[in-house]
């Protein structure tokens, strides 16, 4: 694989498109644009549809806005069914949007708010276009997740929603955890599917607005800090466009910045987690997000079968 891999080495996009959730600001628009700059067809998929028109108003090439607010189901099955009347193929479903380090706060929907927009608002919109990205040859699903999945992560079964206590790191710990635990069990579905294919990226730690929420004690060493360590979002994009471009990717892989602690740097292939390749975990946090959001997925799993 290439190494230094920048926007110069994204191949011609032209005739693919591309949803991008988040896509207003900082990594997601960044992401976005080099897309559209590239010739695909690109959603902005945004909770503020003035915000989203500001940012595909900056952006060359032909870039829309779907309004979709992944907190609320609701406007997650309004979405896709606007989505699946405007395409009748998407190639590229990049799960971007995130919260981080909120105060405790649930969805519309009752779900604790990093777990439920980061891990299951992602996962209903998947299931709800799926079938737009299977006849696709080559589609993608993207999940960007973070180096956070290994601070203070687990998936607590338990207490999924954090109603006992909260920790807001521990919440987006399990959060992005649950992106990667997602991505694997959801390439494994897709194996005999096809070509489209699931991959997770990570950015670093990159100077965006998901800083917003670092807890008040934080706040004056990170802002100390953050100069010496972070990197711009176009940089920070870069892991999940390679992920979602690049020819030699093959699906359950998962890339971040090829720098010392993969804090910055160019993208490349790197690990998660041991607590990200848990299968049984895996497998049932699939069928509590099944569950929890009402959202089935039209794809057999033969390993299941073959447990049952």
């Amino acid at each position: 694989m290439t190494d230094n891999w920048t926007e110069t080495d994204i191949p011609d996009q032209s005739g693919r498109v591309a949803v991008v959730t988040g896509a207003n600001t900082g990594l997601g628009f960044e992401t976005a644009r080099m897309l559209a700059e590239h010739g695909a067809t690109v959603v902005l998929a945004v909770r503020n549809v003035e915000k989203g028109r500001k940012a595909a108003a900056q952006m060359a090439g032909d870039v829309s806005v779907q309004a979709l607010d992944l907190t609320s189901l609701d406007s997650i099955r309004s979405a896709a069914a606007d989505l699946r009347d405007a395409h009748s193929r998407i190639d590229l479903l990049i799960n971007n949007a995130g919260v981080m380090y909120t105060p405790r706060q649930t969805t519309a929907d009752g779900f604790e708010l990093q777990f439920g927009t980061n891990h299951l608002g992602h996962f209903a919109l998947t299931g709800l276009l799926l079938d737009r990205l299977l006849p696709v040859p080559g589609s993608r699903v993207v999940t960007v997740s973070s180096a956070g999945h290994r601070i203070r992560a687990a998936i607590h079964f338990d207490d999924l929603q954090w109603e006992r206590s909260y920790s807001r790191i521990g919440a987006y710990g399990q959060a992005k955890l649950a992106n990667l635990m997602f991505t694997y069990e959801l390439q494994r579905r897709l194996a005999s599917h096809g070509s489209t294919i699931a991959v997770a990226a990570h950015p670093g730690v990159s100077n965006t607005e998901l800083m917003r929420n670092v807890p008040a004690g934080l706040r004056l060493p990170v802002s100390w800090v953050a100069p010496l360590l972070t990197q711009q979002p176009e940089m920070g994009a870069l892991p999940t466009l390679r992920a979602a471009t690049d020819p030699d990717v093959v699906g359950g892989q998962y890339y971040g910045p090829g720098g010392r602690g993969e804090i910055r740097g160019y993208p490349k292939l790197v690990e998660s987690s041991a607590d990200s390749h848990d299968e049984a975990a895996q497998r049932r946090l699939w069928a509590v997000s099944e569950e929890l959001t009402g959202v089935t997925f039209a794809l057999d799993r033969r390993s299941d079968r073959a447990t049952r």
